[in-house]
């Protein structure tokens, strides 16, 4: 017999987990809707004609594709298994596991739109999954919570985001985060200025991981890349400038000579006077001339949020997007997104010790009851509890009161209504504070009031 084990990079939650992620879940899907998003929600599986080739090559590289059902290796050919990885995976899976959230909103948005309101906004908390190395962190299998609107290039939909942002993270009880903000426009121009136009998608791959290998290895890893020597010299002062917090002027001035970087350098200016229009207190948002966003789909603002002083990668991301839909045969449709990583959000709240103290109760009151007669007695009270909105539940077997009382103890019941001869002729129940010990005779109704109260 088989020990049972977890696949590596997922994880089971207990009840206590449930009632933490439940209380992200709710404050996330409270501020989306506050926002005006509407929920939405897709399949686990795509077809890899969907997802591939929209995440860049390291993206598609970590996609779960799932082997064709039946006999898959049927009509292989020996030439067939001497093709390379990515070729011989065509040949034996059609589908895959969502990778994210946006793609599939683009698909969904393509086949549906001319039912759809433009602008359409929609929110989507759903799993998904990636190939990658399992470490602390970084999961195989994590939920997603994203927020979309696509049909408008109207940057208030930036500074929305970025209003939402600062009332999900304080709602939840952070208040030591950032916003970093960049616009991959901005990229581009870097791209040209030191003379590797057209090479940013390879310049965003690897500036991307400063913060994690940093300056020497980025360079090092862009010169095997086919970046020149004078190319990467060229980029001394995108590391003199990441530290600023808005270095706006002196971003003009050196890409001063493109133009799609003054483009950039402008829609970033015009967020940051949009979100001091909305009146934010203390914004806690900044500029980062490195944050690039690995995927290659971002055209426009890209947003990434940390957590500071905390052991965790980044918990948000998203940005502009201008051309997904287009991949799908409908050009034109521009959107902004962004997307919390709730499995990383949950780990911060736990190492910060800000899970809310009363969210492990999920029970509010318990009916203890001594034999058959009383647990009859008691069905009529505990539908009353019910009714009036309580969570309530009676323990199901007549055994000792000191069992029934550890049981409620270890979940962490704060109420317990004792119900005995004496209670069911006087028709008023005990109702015992587990907390403080202290017990009360009262009548259900007197129960009601005094747990609502």
């Amino acid at each position: 017999m088989s020990k049972p084990s977890l696949a590596r990079g997922t994880r089971d939650f207990g009840p206590e987990q449930m009632v933490k992620r439940t209380f992200i879940f709710d404050t996330i899907r409270r501020t989306f809707q506050r926002f005006g998003f509407q929920p939405l929600e897709t399949p686990a599986i795509e077809n890899l004609s969907v997802l591939m080739g929209k995440y860049g090559e390291e993206g598609d590289q970590l996609l779960f594709k799932i082997l064709n059902s039946g006999d898959y290796a049927a009509k292989l050919t020996e030439a067939d298994w001497q093709q390379d990885a990515r070729q011989f995976t065509t040949k034996i899976s059609e589908k895959g596991l969502r990778y994210d959230l946006t793609v599939p909103f683009a698909r969904y948005v393509v086949m549906n739109r001319g039912t759809l309101s433009m602008p359409f906004k929609r929110y989507q908390l759903q799993p998904v999954w990636r190939a990658d190395r399992p470490q602390k962190g970084r999961y195989r299998e994590f939920y997603q919570c994203d927020a979309d609107v696509v049909g408008t290039s109207s940057l208030l939909c930036e500074a929305e985001i970025v209003m939402m942002l600062h009332g999900i993270l304080r709602e939840l009880g952070l208040t030591d985060f950032t916003v970093k903000i960049n616009n991959r426009k901005i990229l581009t121009g870097i791209a040209e200025v030191i003379g590797a136009q057209g090479q940013e998608g390879t310049l965003c791959v690897a500036i991307d991981k400063l913060d994690k290998i940093g300056k020497e290895k980025v360079l090092a890893e862009l010169i095997e890349r086919g970046f020149s020597p004078e190319s990467c010299a060229g980029l001394e002062p995108l590391f003199a400038l990441a530290s600023e917090q808005a270095p706006f002027a002196e971003l003009r001035s050196w890409l001063a000579t493109s133009d799609v970087a003054l483009k950039g350098i402008d829609e970033l200016e015009e967020v940051w006077q949009l979100v001091e229009g909305f009146g934010l207190e203390n914004p806690q948002m900044q500029f980062d001339v490195t944050l690039a966003r690995g995927l290659s789909y971002y055209t426009g603002a890209i947003f990434e949020v940390k957590v500071n002083n905390v052991q965790i990668g980044s918990i948000s991301g998203g940005g502009r997007y201008d051309n997904l839909t287009g991949t799908f045969g409908v050009p034109g449709l521009s959107g902004v997104g962004i997307s919390l990583g709730v499995d990383r959000i949950y780990d911060v709240l736990e190492e910060l010790s800000l899970f809310p103290d009363d969210q492990a109760i999920t029970t509010r009151v318990m009916l203890s009851h001594f034999d058959a007669a009383a647990a009859r007695y008691g069905l009529k009270v505990l539908h009353q509890l019910r009714q009036a909105g309580l969570n309530a539940e009676m323990y199901p077997d007549a055994v000792k009161l000191k069992k029934q009382l550890d049981y409620a103890d270890r979940k962490r019941i704060p109420y317990v209504v004792l119900i005995g001869s004496e209670e069911m002729q006087s028709g008023k129940l005990t109702l015992k504070n587990m907390q403080t010990g202290e017990q009360k005779s009262l009548t259900s109704e007197e129960i009601i009031a005094e747990l609502k109260r």
